[in-house]
């Protein structure tokens, strides 16, 4: 069995999950959003030894080196760390729902990745040739994972919000028993941004430890290093306001919500529509 069919069991296997997670929404019912959860873990070990499996298959055609290094293969790894901040948030809290709204980012992944993207193993280039690769990668993406997921329960929190003041709740049909409260769906926003804010600090500073070994300057303005600032500062600037100003509720929810915007255009828009040191992520 190759890692390719592993990958095609795992994009399925998050389509079912997505499912399950509807029709808990659609039935109330905590055993389907159980199922939900079990299935999302299963689609997690399958990727996991998919993504083991592509690593032994690169040292067997002479390459050697962890799947990290092109576009295939980091879509794949993110849709992996996104599963695994939700598994983590989804068996401390125990809020399925939560589900509904996360693991569809890491079905579009999959998708993505399975449908339309070359899969071939290549060897690396000369600049990622580096154990820096590794901790700079795994770092940048846990944290961009940690941010999907905030964005998912912002998403969650706005959509809540609107139907409590628009008194939807009966007309939903009781959905919103299945939404954490406000106040609770708040913190985890803020929780998730906690967890995601010091690994993407600790991805840049790899990363420019990285780019001294490879270009000989540790910042050079890349497009890829700029936008990675402007992440930053976003997310600073979240902190900031919630911590000093007390920033919560819907004016934190919106701004969690581009902040993944801008995470999503720093991971794919520079790489695809900008020309840089980073160009060699297509």
């Amino acid at each position: 069995m190759s890692s390719s069919m592993l990958f095609n069991v795992t994009m399925v296997v998050y389509m079912v999950s997505t499912c399950i997670f509807f029709a808990f929404l659609a039935s109330r019912n905590k055993a389907v959003g159980l199922a939900g959860t079990y299935a999302a873990l299963f689609g997690f070990l399958v990727q996991t030894a998919a993504i083991g499996l592509r690593w032994k298959e690169s040292y067997d055609q002479g390459h050697g080196h962890a799947p990290l290094s092109n576009l295939f293969e980091s879509v794949v790894f993110f849709s992996w760390t996104i599963v695994l901040i939700f598994l983590i948030i989804d068996f401390k809290y125990k809020y399925r729902a939560i589900g509904f709204f996360v693991i569809p980012f890491a079905l579009f992944g999959m998708a993505w990745a399975q449908l339309g993207l070359d899969s071939g193993i290549e060897p690396l280039v000369p600049a990622l040739q580096s154990n820096w690769l590794m901790y700079h990668v795994i770092t940048c993406f846990l944290g961009y994972a940690a941010f999907a997921v905030a964005c998912g329960i912002s998403i969650m929190y706005l959509i809540r919000e609107s139907m409590e003041k628009g008194g939807g709740n009966a007309q939903a049909g009781g959905l919103l028993s299945m939404f954490p409260s406000i106040r609770i769906l708040d913190d985890l926003n803020y929780k998730a941004i906690m967890i995601g804010f010091p690994l993407l600090s600790l991805g840049i500073i790899t990363g420019a430890a990285w780019a001294n070994y490879a270009w000989g300057t540790y910042w050079s303005w890349d497009p890829k290093e700029t936008w990675s600032l402007i992440v930053w500062f976003v997310y600073a600037a979240f902190l900031h306001a919630r911590i000093t100003r007390g920033w919560v509720g819907r004016r934190a929810a919106i701004l969690s919500v581009i902040g993944f915007a801008a995470t999503i255009f720093c991971y794919l828009g520079v790489n695809l529509f900008l020309s840089g040191l980073h160009s060699y992520g297509k």
